[in-house]
């Protein structure tokens, strides 16, 4: 059989069943279609007797196709088997060389080829199907891992148990180890348990605090962790407000110095602590903050030196196709304090002036900053191509849930049809 086109395929009305610990059933009623193509048949014998024919045919189906998907572990990840498959003809009309009356001797012929045909189409439909299955894991999975890959960090999506079925979802786990260059995590206890999921949404994802703390490891190895901040929003830090002792603040810091001609630079000297609690993600972060001026003339100066560890309760939400970051509370500790203006460090003004100045500012510009970089990076993997209803991140002790609805976008669909069949 060759040259095989297919028209006018409709699907009547589809159910799909998990059956807890078993399979994942599916059931495809009265599926029409109406294929053409070209039939070569023949004998090939002994004395090298051949001889073949070739006659256009035309074919009008109705059928129906039940399938048990049975889900496994393979290689570390889900694999996909759908050879449980059965077909179920309620039409199959052969027309050969569209001759819709024909003869009783053709028709004996034609019956016959009708026969082979559902048997041929039996097995190579199943056979499809479950090549598709199984590709369109590894496709599902790919993808997966991909979205939780930026350079050298990445996320283990590897499979830590045989993935279930039970009777109203799908459940997996994966190990959720953090790979950075020859750094690799460890495994730690898990506190989850189903029971901390509701059963109202399409997706959901489970993440621990350690899983989130690894992350920030790597992003700390990586020195990701830099700010560097100049001109207009080095002045809109600086002048947040129009008092006598910020006038004196600054003037004092900054000697007269153009914002233009002046940079700040902000990085962490460890790794973020970070403790998720039901009021929020509570990062504890060791920073240090350098002022530099570049007098005109004159060899460029650090004028402000401050090490301080900052505690600050975020929560997280997304919406519109961008990740919110809203800070609730801050505490700042000042560990180390030189500054040119005040050397012997007796002036609190400029201290507490400081102090006010991260707090009120300096925290929301940092936060600003990785809002958008986060967001470019999640777009960058495709998110935002998909439509998420009604996210929601959730915190709890020790644990993040993630859980939202969505509509898979079709151009991925078509893109792994054309690129895998």
């Amino acid at each position: 059989v060759s040259s095989i086109q297919v028209n006018d395929l409709s699907i009547e009305q589809s159910e799909v069943e998990l059956k807890e610990n078993d399979a994942i059933h599916i059931a495809i009623k009265n599926v029409t279609a109406f294929f053409k193509g070209t039939l070569t048949y023949g004998y090939a014998g002994a004395w090298f007797l051949q001889l073949f024919h070739s006659v256009d045919f035309e074919i009008e189906s109705s059928i129906d196709l039940q399938i048990n998907i049975k889900l496994m572990c393979q290689k570390d990840q889900v694999a996909a088997d759908a050879s449980d498959c059965y077909l179920t003809f309620h039409k199959l009309t052969l027309h050969l060389q569209g001759d819709k009356e024909p003869g009783w001797l053709k028709q004996l012929f034609t019956d016959f080829i009708s026969f082979t045909l559902k048997l041929v189409l039996k097995g190579e439909v199943c056979k499809e199907i479950n090549f598709l299955a199984q590709v369109l894991a590894n496709f599902v999975h790919d993808l997966a891992a991909n979205f939780v890959r930026d350079e050298d960090i990445s996320v283990d999506i590897s499979l830590a148990s045989v993935p279930l079925i039970k009777a109203h979802y799908l459940e997996s786990h994966h190990k959720g180890l953090v790979l950075y260059k020859n750094y690799s995590d460890v495994f730690s206890d898990s506190v989850f348990s189903p029971s901390l999921l509701t059963e109202s949404r399409m997706l959901y994802f489970w993440l621990s605090e350690h899983i989130l703390n690894s992350l920030a490891l790597a992003a700390f190895l990586d020195k990701r962790l830099m700010l560097t901040i100049r001109g207009e929003k080095l002045q809109a830090l600086f002048e947040v407000e129009d008092t006598e002792v910020q006038q004196k603040a600054v003037q004092m810091i900054f000697q007269g110095t153009s914002y233009n001609d002046s940079v700040a630079k902000v990085w962490s000297l460890a790794r973020p602590q970070i403790s998720v609690q039901p009021e929020g993600t509570v990062v504890k972060s060791s920073v240090a903050v350098e002022v530099s001026i570049f007098p005109l003339g004159e060899e460029p100066l650090m004028v402000l030196y401050m090490e301080k560890e900052i505690t600050v309760t975020i929560q997280a939400a997304y919406a519109e196709k961008k990740l919110i970051l809203h800070p609730l509370d801050s505490r700042i500790e000042v560990k180390v304090f030189k500054c040119t203006a005040d050397p012997s460090g007796n002036d609190p003004s400029i201290r507490n002036f400081l102090k006010k100045m991260i707090s009120v500012v300096g925290i929301p510009e940092v936060i600003s900053r990785i809002e958008p970089a986060l967001t470019s990076l999640m777009n960058s993997k495709g998110l935002h191509l998909f439509e998420i209803r009604n996210p929601e991140i959730i915190t709890r002790k020790g644990y993040v849930i993630v859980q939202l609805d969505f509509s898979f976008p079709n151009h991925l669909l078509l893109d792994f049809l054309e690129k895998r069949l």
